[in-house]
């Protein structure tokens, strides 16, 4: 007696371009295990979709009108922990890449990749886990062999008074654009020279310019 079959596996597709879309869903139809539930344009219609059709994985495009793939992975994470999302996109930059696996994407493919091994990938996810495309486990492996950013451990008020000592700005007066005392800036400023590793404002400005810490 065999035995009552799973229920197929339920896709929702998020990419602005409704050909990717339409690929990705005729792709889908050959499957038998896997089922098209819905499709989004943006990451905001996502959210709203996600709480309306409950997929079990999501195919993400990282690039998004407005809010962007890492951001909407990571509501939806929040929001509906059951629900697996699988970053599939054309760009494979560090940044993007840590960014999808730091909000909580489970996997993270390019979009040349051949419909079994997405299909592979979205059973993988299903069950809990993580496919990554060969090209992007180079990046995370040449990243991990990379000393991290400086800056990373700013807070964003120090983030915020770095802002203002690049604009030139001394404590007093960035004491009176922030409304607080000349004593605080002095405090988030040595805080702001230790975690950069720097020992004078005028290295710490040069280091911001450099690595891009400030806007």
């Amino acid at each position: 007696m065999t035995g009552t079959p799973s229920p197929p596996i339920r896709v929702m597709l998020v990419d602005d371009h409704a050909m990717v879309r339409r690929g990705l869903a005729t792709f889908l139809r050959v499957f038998d295990d896997l089922l098209l539930v819905g499709e989004a344009e943006s990451g905001e219609a996502a959210i709203q979709l996600c709480a309306e059709v409950t997929p079990d994985v999501i195919l993400m495009d990282m690039v998004l009108p407005g809010m962007d793939g890492a951001a909407t992975t990571r509501v939806i994470r929040q929001q509906f922990p059951r629900t697996q999302v699988l970053a599939l996109t054309s760009f494979k930059e560090e940044e993007l890449v840590k960014n999808a696996l730091d909000a909580g994407a489970i996997g993270y493919l390019l979009k040349d990749v051949s419909a079994d091994e997405l299909a592979r990938a979205i059973r993988a996810a299903h069950g809990g886990r993580s496919t990554l495309s060969p090209d992007v486990a180079q990046v995370i492996v040449h990243a991990a062999g990379q000393p991290p950013k400086p800056g990373l451990d700013l807070t964003d008020r120090e983030r915020t008074v770095l802002a203002l000592m690049v604009e030139g700005l001394n404590n007093t007066q960035i004491a009176g654009r922030l409304t607080v005392s000349p004593s605080t800036i002095k405090s988030h400023v040595s805080n702001i020279l230790s975690k950069l590793g720097v020992s004078s404002r005028t290295e710490a400005v040069a280091l911001a310019l450099r690595h891009g810490l400030v806007p």
